[in-house]
């Protein structure tokens, strides 16, 4: 065994002459312990939080989405797009043409963005899944129908079964505005609202208006144009694999982006937020280690003697100084090593049995319990910094005060 790896674990575990040391180590080993535990369940719940944003988001978003790098529309009738629908892990391709407009119903009125889509959108995303209020219908024989979000629906004072259709204005394309007579220089289409539907995402439930793709043509003025296709794959489909497959085919006047792309602003504020609470927990963690710098200080003053002794058996000031360095690591690792455990138990527990709350009414949010989902890269992330903060902690007084007290 290591010669100061074995004196330095004699020395963590052994009774001191002075109680204050054993506590002190203790105290320290404990704070470790208590630091390393909230960051792992705090980065656990960041990620639970991720998967249910991604899970709200899959059902309104597809898999893969292609728009135009540069402008609004684009063809998608081109042998590059037959390709692509031919492609053996495209599933289900749906047309869309999204843009804002003006909707008026009776003495109210908002800007949305309408969203035109085709027969192939309940297929695409889970939006059965969604529907408050109604049924997925885009139209009928007679007249074509429009599904909006909750807080949009709200706004507008309107639901299912409302007789009056909505007006929806778009303004002509290059066209001026007649300032004489201003209404002749927009298009004007009506919708029935057959359904009400809730994301739990503000950008959707209080802009997003989903109407037929041919209302959208007849209102934007454009033939066959789409601002996007949107794919869905076959199960067990390598996303990543099939996305720069289709990149290739496209070239580089198009996007495709996955689910995480989609939403990339939302997605990257979370991660921010994730990782600038572990900066902050890790400063704290920097804090309770500042008791390893005092533990050491006690027992390099009560173990004098032994040094003297070990001097005279030929051990060199190395060997020394690496002795009181593996008890402050020791101190470090053992916190980390239990915190860890202790936290893994704690977030599989919440996972399991969710006892830790949102609030005291039953489903008065999306989840009841706080989600957590334990990530390898995490535990890893904390195990490095515990270790990092704690060979800092115990190589200051190791260096800086060898001379003084044990020299």
């Amino acid at each position: 065994m290591n010669l100061p790896f074995y004196i330095a674990r004699r020395y963590l575990f052994s009774k001191k002459s002075h109680n204050a040391i054993n506590i002190i180590s203790m105290v320290s080993v404990c704070g470790v312990v208590v630091a390393t535990i909230a960051l792992i369940c705090t980065l656990s719940v960041y990620n639970g939080f991720s998967d249910l944003v991604f899970s709200l988001f899959s059902d309104f978003d597809p898999e893969l989405k292609i728009t135009p790098r540069t402008g609004k529309v684009f063809d998608p009738g081109t042998n590059a797009f037959q390709q692509v629908r031919e492609l053996p892990e495209v599933w289900v391709v749906g047309e869309v043409l999204e843009d804002n407009a003006l909707v008026r119903y009776k003495e109210r009125q908002d800007i949305v963005v309408v969203k035109g889509v085709d027969e192939q959108f309940d297929r695409l995303t889970h939006i059965d899944r969604v529907l408050l209020d109604g049924e997925f219908l885009l139209q009928d024989e007679v007249v074509n129908y429009a599904m909006l979000g909750i807080g949009l629906a709200y706004s507008l004072g309107i639901n299912v079964g409302f007789v009056s259709p909505l007006e929806i204005y778009a303004p002509k394309r290059d066209e001026r505005v007649n300032m004489t007579n201003p209404a002749t220089s927009f298009n004007l289409e009506y919708a029935y609202i057959s359904a009400v539907f809730r994301v739990n995402q503000q950008i959707y439930d209080e802009n997003y208006m989903l109407v037929p793709l041919s209302l959208a043509r007849e209102l934007f003025r454009y033939e066959t144009e789409v601002s996007a296709l949107e794919l869905k794959l076959a199960d067990k489909t390598d996303v990543e694999a099939v996305k720069k497959q289709i990149r290739s085919i496209l070239g580089e006047e198009y996007l495709v982006q996955d689910r995480y792309e989609q939403q990339e602003a939302s997605f990257r504020m979370m991660q921010i937020e994730k990782w600038m609470t572990f900066l902050i927990l890790s400063f704290i963690l920097a804090i309770a280690l500042f008791n390893v710098v005092g533990s050491l200080c006690m027992l390099m003053i009560e173990k004098q003697g032994d040094v003297r002794t070990l001097k005279n058996m030929g051990a060199d000031h190395s060997l020394i100084r690496r002795i009181f360095l593996f008890e402050g690591w020791m101190i470090s690792g053992f916190g980390a090593v239990i915190g860890i455990g202790i936290g893994v138990i704690l977030c599989f527990l919440q996972q399991e049995f969710g006892w830790l709350q949102l609030g005291q009414t039953t489903d008065a949010f999306i989840i009841n319990a706080y989600p957590v989902r334990v990530e390898l890269s995490d535990i890893i992330a904390v195990f490095v910094t515990v270790i990092s903060i704690g060979f800092l902690s115990a190589w200051y007084p190791v260096r800086y005060l060898w001379k003084r007290l044990l020299q």
